[in-house]
């Protein structure tokens, strides 16, 4: 339709689609802070909700002195093995000093009488004693660990099964919850969108389009955009079934809509030329006439063929001629291009 706008006109329209493009902008900013906003109305749920407070109380008390037993049990078995460490290596020293002391001397009497080798001996023995009960000590603070391990174990096993217990109960609240949310958004974008269908249905080319085309583009995006990641799955039925109707629904639409056009067409095509004529806006034909269609039925016509002045299809006038000076002329033009006569019969509507 644009071929046959007047300049100024084109620009106040494109200035026009501007706004509606704007006007639908913070539109869909403010859907979007709505929208995201909802959740709040629910209160978070919280897995203390779902549990027993006291069992889950004890439980948590149960696991935190087991765990800080288990600390201190491996602070414990660090020193143990440290001092058993020590007492090894000072056992170690003092039997090397004894096998190089005894490998160096010479005896002039049996060692088992001899006073220097019974002190080195008792003395080895006594750190070989102490050696022993370092190492008994880790064996101690090892089994000390394992017990205080086990039992933190065994404590955080049964708070866990409390929490499993609640955690289940807590997602199915949660899916109560986000179906909820879901249903609160449905119940405000649907009804955006049914308005947006009968805007376009009524209104869509009424004085003030532009906001009407930018409230229509606003509600499908709030529809199809900011409402549609929301669905709840289910396995993906809801999903599908969702689908399946939107698609039933359009595809309805679009057929009768469709068998609405071609009776329209099949009327208009029963009607003498003058009334069709009559019937065609001048901005519709001209448009159509411009994509090298009939303005009648709409199906492709070779306009640049000077012999055709009627559509072989619907019979409809094409060309004429000029009343004036026989100049050939659009039919659907309202003055003469060579002489600027007005033309015999104009278009109403206009």
């Amino acid at each position: 339709m644009s071929k046959g706008l007047r300049l100024s006109e084109k620009w106040f329209r494109r200035g026009l689609w501007l706004v509606a493009l704007v006007f639908a902008g913070f539109l869909i900013g403010l859907g979007g802070t709505v929208v995201g906003d909802l959740p709040r109305v629910e209160a978070p749920l919280q897995l203390d909700d779902y549990l027993d407070r006291n069992a889950a109380e004890a439980l948590r008390a149960q696991v935190a002195a087991a765990e800080r037993a288990q600390s201190a049990a491996e602070t414990a078995l660090e020193q143990a093995r440290l001092q058993h460490d020590k007492a090894r290596s000072a056992t170690a020293a003092e039997r090397e000093t004894f096998d190089n002391w005894l490998a160096t001397r010479s005896a002039t009497q049996q060692a088992e009488h001899n006073p220097e080798v019974v002190r080195r001996t008792q003395a080895l023995d006594a750190l070989t004693q102490r050696e022993r009960q370092a190492q008994q000590a880790v064996q101690a603070q090892q089994q000390a660990h394992l017990d205080a391990r086990q039992g933190a174990a065994a404590a955080r096993q049964r708070l866990s099964a409390v929490e499993d217990s609640g955690y289940q109960r807590m997602q199915q609240e949660m899916r109560k919850v986000e179906l909820r949310v879901f249903l609160y958004r449905l119940a405000l974008t649907l009804p955006l969108l049914i308005a947006a269908g009968w805007l376009f249905a009524k209104k869509r080319k009424s004085t003030y389009w532009p906001f009407v085309w930018g409230f229509i583009f606003f509600a499908l995006f709030a529809f199809f955009v900011e409402l549609v990641p929301y669905l709840p799955s289910y396995g993906g039925y809801v999903r599908y079934a969702v689908g399946i109707i939107v698609t039933v629904l359009v595809g309805r639409y679009a057929i009768v809509a469709l068998n609405r056009y071609l009776e329209r067409q099949r009327q208009a095509e029963a009607l003498p030329d003058q009334e069709r004529r009559k019937e065609l806006s001048y901005d519709v034909a001209l448009a159509r006439l411009a994509k090298g269609v009939c303005p009648g039925c709409e199906r492709a016509v070779d306009l640049k063929n000077e012999a055709i002045d009627f559509c072989p299809h619907c019979g409809i006038g094409l060309f004429d001629h000029c009343s004036c000076c026989s100049t050939r002329k659009s039919a659907f033009a309202r003055f003469c291009h060579a002489c600027g006569t007005p033309g015999g019969a104009q278009p109403v509507g206009q």
